[in-house]
């Protein structure tokens, strides 16, 4: 599902603000640049507070976001939804023991962990990240969450590349975007 169907006027000021870089970080790559859209305080309100609504009512306990850029996003929606923040981190960055996850992404591949004892069985998820292209990073956020016995409800991202087809390898999880890109 996508914010643009809704007509809601926040979502072409918000597309307005994302930069595309050609060829980062590798030829051939169209980086959706989220960088511009935070130096918009009025955009990155909105984006913010576009999630929220769409979650404040739902019982929602875990805002699961995906390093780096889910940390900008996720903490704030957790709080405003009274919900807990879990950092889904790169490897060895979390002290402790952790859950791990390897996955493949659009130029690579990369490894997400997250503590173990962060989330208890039964809580209700939702997994925060900029963006989803090939779908690879949130399968696996959502692969670490179910693990510990979470009930991720949906995956939530700002941008969305369709023509990757992400959403396919998601099992049928519902994705919320806001803007699509080419």
């Amino acid at each position: 599902m996508s914010a643009l169907k809704a007509d809601d006027p926040r979502i072409p000021a918000i597309q307005s603000t994302v930069r595309v870089v050609p060829n980062f970080p590798k030829p051939g790559i169209m980086f959706q640049d989220i960088t511009t859209l935070l130096l918009n305080p009025k955009s990155f309100k909105d984006t913010v507070d576009l999630f929220v609504e769409r979650y404040k009512s739902k019982n929602i306990s875990v805002v699961a976001g995906i390093e780096a850029r889910g940390f900008i996003f996720g903490p704030p929606i957790a709080l405003a939804i009274g919900a807990k923040f879990v950092p889904l981190r790169k490897p060895k960055k979390l002290p402790g023991k952790v859950f791990r996850q390897e996955y493949d992404l659009e130029y690579g591949s990369d490894c997400l962990e997250m503590h173990v004892g962060a989330v208890e069985p039964g809580e209700r998820a939702i997994v925060v990240d900029d963006l989803i292209a090939t779908g690879g990073t949130l399968s696996a956020a959502m692969n670490l969450l179910e693990r510990a016995g979470a009930e991720v409800l949906e995956c939530a991202c700002v941008i969305e590349i369709p023509g990757l087809k992400g959403r396919e390898r998601l099992n049928g999880k519902p994705v919320y975007v806001l803007v699509e890109s080419q």
